[in-house]
């Protein structure tokens, strides 16, 4: 087959020119890896590029790796300052939640002391004041006199006579049991409703009445305070008799007859 002699020839043509671009291209790919392969202190400068072809220095390799550094740099710093202001809100947390319970627990220390010493006054307060009432206890028991129990009686002739004697003692009236009991039963035999209608003293007006048949006027003058104003009361009766006759005789065991 015959060979095409003008495609050849335009073949050559577009080679050289081809060629150039080439050059181009390559330099440029080798800049491309001298920047990234050589090191950040190195001084080399590229070959005088041919006419079109673009030219790298070191400085503009060491501008790009300086800025990249920097911006390296300044995120580790940022990153850092981040840490270190999260540590330390930490810390002032932790320091916060420490001395929010020192407080409590001191609060809770001071209520506890607070409560403790209200309770223990109280306490010797209600110990005080026991110790006071039993001492005026005390007091009012000694202040208090024993009131002896009152003598009683029996209501028949023998207790009239003993209450008699009693009182007689009191106002330093003198006779016995015997000396009032003799008179009783020759003057009214035991009866303090008996009554003399027929006498001198009764046609005066003044019949002797009672146990020891006294008169209203010797009655009335020779009464002992304490017993009752009425000649038919049994013991103001005797009473009163023995008086008179303790005035009169010296006392009533001496009376041996109407008096």
């Amino acid at each position: 087959m015959l060979k095409n002699t003008n495609n050849r020839g335009l073949s050559r043509a577009l080679t050289k020119r081809h060629k150039i671009a080439v050059a181009g291209v390559a330099t440029l790919g080798a800049a491309a890896l001298a920047f990234s392969a050589v090191p950040g202190e190195a001084r080399t400068t590229t070959a005088e590029a041919p006419t079109g072809q673009v030219a790298y220095s070191s400085e503009q390799i060491k501008d790009v790796k300086g800025s990249v550094t920097d911006q390296l740099a300044s995120a580790s710093v940022k990153a850092e300052a981040i840490e270190a202001k999260k540590k330390a809100e930490q810390d002032a947390a932790a320091k916060k939640a420490a001395a929010d319970a020192a407080a409590k627990k001191k609060a809770a220390e001071a209520a506890a002391k607070k409560k403790a010493a209200a309770e223990a006054a109280a306490k010797k307060a209600e110990q005080e004041r026991k110790a006071k009432e039993a001492a005026s206890r005390s007091a009012k028991r000694v202040q208090v006199k024993p009131v002896a129990a009152k003598k009683t009686y029996a209501n028949n002739l023998d207790g009239w006579i003993r209450e008699a004697l009693d009182i007689m003692k009191k106002h330093d009236i003198p006779g016995t049991y015997n000396g009032l009991y003799r008179n009783i039963m020759r003057e009214s035999s035991g009866n303090p409703n008996a009554i003399n209608n027929w006498d001198i003293n009764a046609q005066n007006g003044v019949p002797s009445i009672g146990l020891l048949q006294v008169i209203k006027p010797t009655f009335d003058a020779y009464h002992v305070p304490g017993t009752a104003f009425s000649q038919y009361d049994p013991v103001a009766n005797l009473t009163a008799a023995a008086n008179y006759a303790a005035d009169r005789y010296g006392s009533i065991d001496n009376v041996n007859s109407a008096y």
